[in-house]
């Protein structure tokens, strides 16, 4: 029996394209490239390997981020040219800018435009050395991240337990989601009070991180119960008229 891999037609350089496909979302979350021995390793390993053609060696994917890639299924297409990878991501991210996919930008009217939201500071993943896209900058005006998150939160309802970690926390239910909800709430106080008697940028950074981690939580809360994060932006539009003495005084009414 021939080698599985002589079947494989490698370009002039000796590599191929290799698409990483979401194995039950199908969405493509990045191409990178692999020659023979990172296809073989990828193989053998069931995690994805491909080669860095800048820095000119293998890359075993979450080497550095912790972003591994576990592989279910292997494909070539027709012309034995491109690899077709079926993965689970772990970490939820496989973009180097922090979102879930490379393919987060979308030809508009305007020009290009980022849809995803960046799930995690790159900074905070590859450390200061990470690199910085400049149509990154202001992303937060373009992305309606909560938007993104109250969908991610309904696709993630119905997946495998094992595919993410939001979809393990509603396999879980609601009691595990409470948990999450106040050791956050626990843990957002602590760095608020570490940066009252500090004041380091440190401590700013750990504020700032542990207010994501309660609001995603949160959001995860809503999720369970079918409420989209608009509804509380909503709820926050309709106090804009009322001082804070009047809405609570309105609310001791309502109950």
């Amino acid at each position: 029996m021939s080698n599985w891999l002589d079947e494989v037609k490698f370009d002039s350089n000796g590599l191929v394209p290799a698409i990483a496909q979401h194995h039950q979302t199908g969405r493509v979350l990045m191409v990178a490239w692999m020659n023979r021995e990172a296809l073989q390793l990828t193989a053998e390993k069931n995690q994805a390997v491909y080669y860095s053609r800048s820095r000119q060696k293998l890359w075993h994917k979450g080497e550095e981020s912790g972003h591994f890639q576990t592989v279910h299924e292997i494909r070539l297409d027709c012309d034995a040219d491109v690899i077709i990878l079926q993965i689970e991501q772990h970490g939820g991210i496989a973009c180097h800018t922090g979102r879930e996919s490379c393919f987060y930008r979308k030809l508009t009217p305007q020009g290009w435009e980022i849809v995803d939201a960046q799930l995690k500071d790159p900074t905070a993943i590859y450390g200061a050395s990470a690199k910085v896209e400049a149509h990154d900058h202001g992303q937060t005006e373009q992305v309606d991240v909560l938007g993104y998150l109250g969908r991610l939160m309904q696709q993630r309802k119905t997946a495998e337990a094992d595919s993410s970690y939001i979809a393990s926390l509603y396999k879980k239910g609601i009691n595990k989601i409470l948990e999450k909800v106040g050791e956050e709430s626990v843990e957002t106080i602590i760095a608020a009070k570490d940066y009252a008697v500090l004041a380091s940028l440190e401590n700013k950074h750990d504020l700032i991180y542990e207010v994501a981690d309660l609001w995603f939580h949160s959001i995860v809360m809503l999720g369970y119960f079918d409420l989209d994060p608009q509804v509380v932006l909503d709820e926050l539009a309709r106090r804009q008229g009322l001082s804070g003495l009047v809405e609570k005084a309105n609310r001791s009414q309502e109950a």
